[in-house]
């Protein structure tokens, strides 16, 4: 049937929103993104008051799915909204919800860091 997911396209689309059902991370997204800004952790952790290690966790989700990007200087990891996924994200929504069908085949979008 025309505009039924695939199997692959609904595990990458279910680990995005997997991504988001968690209310930390909903906040850390939302901190990066209304800063437009490179942010380290120890900013992270004081400014929505988390412990390190709870932060830590989050970052590594949000960046594992590709919402974030991140890079080392010096001893800290910066992070940063990745914008492509600004642009993707509600295409993603709309194909699951059938509003939406984008031709390319079932695959990993192009956004998502493949190092750490």
């Amino acid at each position: 049937m025309d505009g039924v997911l695939t199997d692959d396209e609904a595990e990458l689309f279910a680990s995005w929103f997997h991504a988001l059902s968690d209310p930390t991370r909903i906040r850390i997204l939302n901190l990066l993104s209304t800063t437009g800004e490179e942010i380290g952790v120890g900013a992270i952790v004081d400014t929505l008051r988390l412990r390190q290690s709870t932060a830590s966790h989050h970052l590594k989700v949000l960046h594992g799915v590709g919402f974030l990007c991140r890079r080392r200087h010096g001893t800290a990891v910066l992070y940063r909204v990745n914008a492509n996924c600004l642009e993707r994200f509600p295409s993603a929504a709309d194909m699951v919800m059938g509003r939406l069908r984008v031709d390319a085949g079932p695959q990993s979008p192009g956004w998502i860091p493949t190092t750490a």
